[in-house]
């Protein structure tokens, strides 16, 4: 029987950093939705800015996912950026990703 935490095709169990590295990149992507959202809002430079940077950290997910105190440092990030963009969750210490 397959695993519950295993794609649909698969008959083994996804590794823990394959489903660590999907959430956070889901969280990157939820961010750069959100910026597109507020785009009318900032200068054209700093929406270029920010999609770079999140282009960036998407693209470089994986190997940031595989260093030992991963969740730590997409957290960080992932605060930064909410901080940045005036999430009114941001600053709730409970909010843990």
């Amino acid at each position: 029987m397959p695993s519950p935490i295993a794609g649909p095709h698969s008959s083994r169990p996804c590794p823990l950093s394959t489903i660590v590295t999907d959430f956070y990149r889901e969280e990157l992507l939820k961010r750069q939705a959100q910026l597109r959202l507020q785009r009318e809002y900032y200068s054209e430079l700093a929406v270029a800015t920010a999609e770079a940077a999140l282009d960036r950290l998407l693209s470089r997910l994986e190997t940031l996912c595989a260093l030992d105190h991963a969740d730590q440092v997409v957290s960080r990030l992932l605060r930064c950026i909410d901080a940045v963009a005036g999430r009114a969750d941001a600053a709730d210490p409970k909010k843990v990703h």
